[in-house]
């Protein structure tokens, strides 16, 4: 079958199973998930969703998430998209002798009632703030990663003195989109905020112009560039704020020519003499900081990071550290911060092979994770956690021990003087491998990440074996079940379909979804 035609049939069989067209509110994706927004949920078939070969998953959050991997979502996503304007405008009118418009009162009260716990859960403000950003930055991701590939590959035509004649090309097109990024970042975050895209950008693209070398600001002269992404955020929303008060005491008559005016010249007065130097000190703080942790304290912070982020990823906190990522990107080049986290992805794997070793007789579990873990060892972690380790509880802790022992195997280099990084975030696992950077040459950065992914692996499956089970867990669910463990609420775990989104991640989210964002998988 040709690969549009699986695309399209992934996306016919996924289609009825949420409800129809007609139940498809909006459709978007990360990095690995399809998210529909749905007006019932109830019309959704959750099982035969996760029986269908291509998907890894499914997850509830402010939207319905499919996960069908990296790559294979942003080829079926068109497909479905099709496939719901198709059906829209196929749909017979309601009326004598067509179908119902709707579901009958009490399906509808009772999908509205599920919608509505599901966004009071996860509408907090805080959480609502960390999805504003997750959608800032997702977005940029798979420009972030081509560039970063690209920066990888020029690296090493360099040192190895290869093709001089093509490595400035490849130079122009790693660090082009770096040096400009502020503009796209201006640019979602008017977007995400309520504003007109294009001012943010006009905005946080003072920042990157050559021309405020020749401006002082607090008894500095200001550089390109300075305030990096974090000041283009900024800039952005004071932008969003100016226009729509703007908006709201400009005549009608003026408002094309005043708006956007005073929108960028207060904006960027605001930016170019107070921002730009605020978001610039920041920044240099968040670095030097990151620098110091591991330089000071690799080992141990490399342990509580590692450890941390599967909780961080299921309360959707991680998003939080996607600007933090950038920043670093901006500044040095690679984040430090990303090979640490990605150990989590490790630990699950290895806890995800023992609960394959001590539940023998239990094929549905089994077949859950032959088919997941490929996708685990890749850095997408959302079938191993949904589908085996959240839902019997105690493996999802010990494969955040799993982490921990990765993040602080390769914290300790970073102690004792390789730094190990990552050129773009979003990928983790073995994908992260084309992404890594380091100050002592590719060949050490790539074997300190390989044995952090080989302590991880070992640890999280030793941790699992011996320690994930109690003797009621195991005579609970090491006998013969068809029900996968995703559909039962196993003690001390959690359903997925309740369960905050996780997300490379870096999709992901989406920090253009939901941030989850994000980026980054696990």
């Amino acid at each position: 079958m040709a690969t549009e035609d699986k695309n399209r049939a992934t996306a016919a069989a996924i289609l009825p199973l949420v409800g129809g067209a007609a139940n498809v509110a909006s459709i978007a994706h990360c990095m690995t998930r399809l998210r529909l927004g749905l007006h019932d949920r109830t019309l959704v078939d959750d099982e035969a969703l996760k029986a269908l070969p291509a998907v890894m998953g499914v997850v509830e959050d402010d939207t319905y998430q499919i996960v069908l991997g990296p790559g294979t979502v942003a080829r079926v996503t068109p497909e479905f998209e099709q496939l719901v304007e198709e059906g829209r405008e196929a749909a017979p009118a309601p009326g004598p002798g067509g179908p119902a418009a709707a579901p009958s009162d009490d399906l509808a009260a009772q999908g509205a009632a599920i919608k509505a716990q599901q966004k009071a859960k996860n509408a907090t403000p805080f959480k609502l703030f960390l999805r504003k950003i997750a959608n800032i930055f997702v977005p940029l991701i798979p420009a972030l990663i081509g560039c970063g590939i690209i920066a990888g590959l020029n690296g090493l035509l360099v040192n190895l003195q290869w093709l001089p004649a093509v490595t400035p090309a490849l130079a122009a097109m790693a660090s082009g989109f770096m040096a400009l990024i502020a503009v796209f970042v201006g640019y979602n975050t008017a977007k995400e905020f309520g504003g007109t895209p294009i001012l943010g950008g006009a905005v946080a693209a003072i920042i990157v112009f050559p021309g405020v070398a020749n401006i002082d600001a607090f008894g500095q002269t200001l550089s390109p560039g300075q305030g990096g992404v974090l000041g283009a955020l900024g800039a952005a929303v004071l932008a969003v704020y100016v226009e729509k008060w703007c908006r709201r005491w400009v005549p009608e008559a003026l408002d094309v020519l005043v708006t956007p005016t005073l929108t960028v010249l207060i904006s960027g007065l605001v930016t170019i003499f107070g921002l730009m130097f605020v978001a610039g000190e920041i920044s240099s703080a968040i670095g030097t900081f990151a620098d110091w942790l591991l330089s000071n304290g690799g080992a141990g912070a490399g342990f509580v990071l590692g450890g941390l982020f599967l909780p961080l990823v299921m309360l959707g906190l991680h998003q939080a550290l996607i600007p933090i990522h950038t920043t670093l990107i901006e500044q040095q080049g690679y984040t430090v911060l990303l090979p640490i986290l990605a150990m989590a992805g490790a630990g699950q794997v290895g806890a995800a092979m023992a609960v394959y070793f001590r539940l023998p007789r239990n094929e549905s579990i089994r077949r859950t994770i032959k088919s997941a873990l490929p996708a685990g060892l890749l850095g997408v972690g959302e079938p191993l956690i949904y589908g085996v380790s959240l839902p019997l509880g105690r493996p999802f802790v010990t494969a955040c021990v799993g982490g921990a022992f990765g993040g602080g195997f390769v914290g300790l280099f970073n102690q004792l003087g390789d730094t190990v990084g990552s050129t773009a975030i979003g990928p983790s696992g073995w994908a992260l491998f084309p992404l890594l950077d380091g100050n002592h040459g590719l060949g050490s950065t790539i074997a300190i990440y390989a044995g952090g992914l080989l302590v991880g692996y070992v640890a999280g499956f030793l941790a699992t074996y011996f320690f994930g089970f109690s003797k009621d867990l195991l005579t609970e669910f090491n006998v013969s079940q068809e029900p996968a463990p995703s559909t039962i609420a196993a003690t001390g775990g959690t359903t997925p379909s309740t369960t905050p989104s996780a997300a490379g991640g870096p999709d992901t989210p989406d920090p253009g979804a939901d941030p989850a964002k994000a980026p980054a998988g696990v």
